[in-house]
């Protein structure tokens, strides 16, 4: 367990060691060059990592580690715990009985709050379905049993009921494709809070119009629970499709749930690639609209704007909205032939993480969701 520099969580906590690539949003994964640095004989991530020759990767071996699992309970001041920043805990190579001692020690410390993470939301809707395992207030009795066997220290939850108020469930989407993939099986998982980590944002994401399984081109907004008509909606078009235009918001009683925060920022490191500020601005604006909690963590590598080509010269890009990157070098400045700002292009440099900050539009967003207790 240590202090981090994440701005969205007070330290991380680790039982587990390793992961697998599995998406785009994971090419430049922080996990692996950290874990680089520690995967010598004899420390703690040997055999978990290898160096190849496009950088660090994960070997695929995951890694229990039973003696971080007590670590909460040591710990008497209130905290949020971003769980398995250097793994995933719902990796299919970690056992269901290893996240019940998870959540049992979530359970016990109820003075915390845990932010877990998954790209695999697949699996976690599977761990939340496990037939035959509820008792007492919702709580499966697999977590209970575990909970009780960790003994009275540090149990500060006299009668846990589910989802764990402390638990905050979240998915990352890089991109409107991995959006209409996690969050629809986010939203049918147990939890106090439902939230998303655009982070790296890789691509434009409508919150608005999330593709719903089993259901066709059908299209939800999961920051309100219900549907946009397809204007005019008497065409007979279930919900707008993306890029059509809205009609009127018809609520979905059917929906599971909806996202209560979304957390948003461009990538940073070795070979980052850059985010088109209107990506970051567009999720600012629809949660807004709808009353949700936004958090803006960071542009990344890539600044706004071509930089100032006086004392110092930054690589620049163009980038469109839809993606597509034209790198200008250091000496040529503008958009490619034909491309105007009107098209949806626009221009950032690299000027790292640092200076490149955490304004959008000369304001931080920090914002964190409410806990209706």
């Amino acid at each position: 367990m240590a202090d981090t520099t994440i701005e969205w969580t007070d330290a991380v906590w680790n039982p587990l060691r390793g992961c697998t690539r599995i998406s785009a949003g994971c090419m430049n994964c922080y996990a692996e060059r950290v874990a680089m640095r520690f995967s010598g004989e004899g420390q703690p991530y040997h055999g978990l990592v290898q160096m190849t020759s496009q950088g660090p990767k994960w070997t695929g071996r995951i890694e229990l580690v039973p003696e971080k699992l007590e670590e909460p309970l040591r710990m008497r001041k209130p905290r949020k715990f971003f769980v398995n920043s250097m793994s995933d805990l719902f990796h299919e190579g970690v056992p269901f009985e290893f996240i019940d001692q998870v959540f049992a020690v979530m359970a016990v410390t109820r003075r915390h709050t845990y932010q877990i993470l998954t790209k695999r939301a697949d699996r976690m809707l599977e761990y939340f379905s496990r037939p035959g395992d509820r008792t007492l207030g919702g709580m499966p009795f697999s977590i209970i049993n575990a909970a009780v066997k960790l003994g009275p220290d540090g149990q500060d939850n006299c009668g846990p009921a589910w989802p764990l108020e402390n638990v905050w469930l979240g998915v990352s989407a890089e991109d409107q494709t991995r959006a209409d993939e996690r969050i629809p099986l986010l939203l049918q998982c147990p939890a106090a809070v439902h939230w998303i980590s655009g982070e790296p944002l890789l691509g434009s994401i409508d919150l608005e119009r999330v593709k719903w399984p089993d259901l066709g081109d059908h299209r939800v907004d999961v920051l309100r629970g219900g549907y946009w008509n397809k204007a005019p909606y008497l065409l007979g078009a279930p919900s707008a499709g993306l890029g059509e235009p809205k009609g009127g918001f018809t609520n979905h009683s059917d929906m599971p749930g909806k996202l209560n925060w979304v957390v948003a920022g461009g990538e940073s490191g070795p070979g980052a690639r850059p985010m088109h500020p209107d990506w970051a601005r567009n999720l600012r604006d629809q949660c807004e609209a709808a009353g949700v909690r936004y958090f803006f963590k960071q542009h990344g590598e890539w600044a706004p704007g071509s930089g100032d080509f006086g004392a110092r010269k930054f690589e620049t890009a163009a980038i469109a909205c839809d993606g597509r990157v034209v790198t200008d070098g250091y000496d040529a400045v503008g958009y490619p032939p034909g491309a105007t700002s009107a098209d949806g292009w626009a221009m950032v440099h690299r000027a790292g993480k640092k200076a490149a900050g955490r304004l959008l539009d000369g304001r931080t967003h920090d914002e964190f969701p409410e806990i209706q207790g």
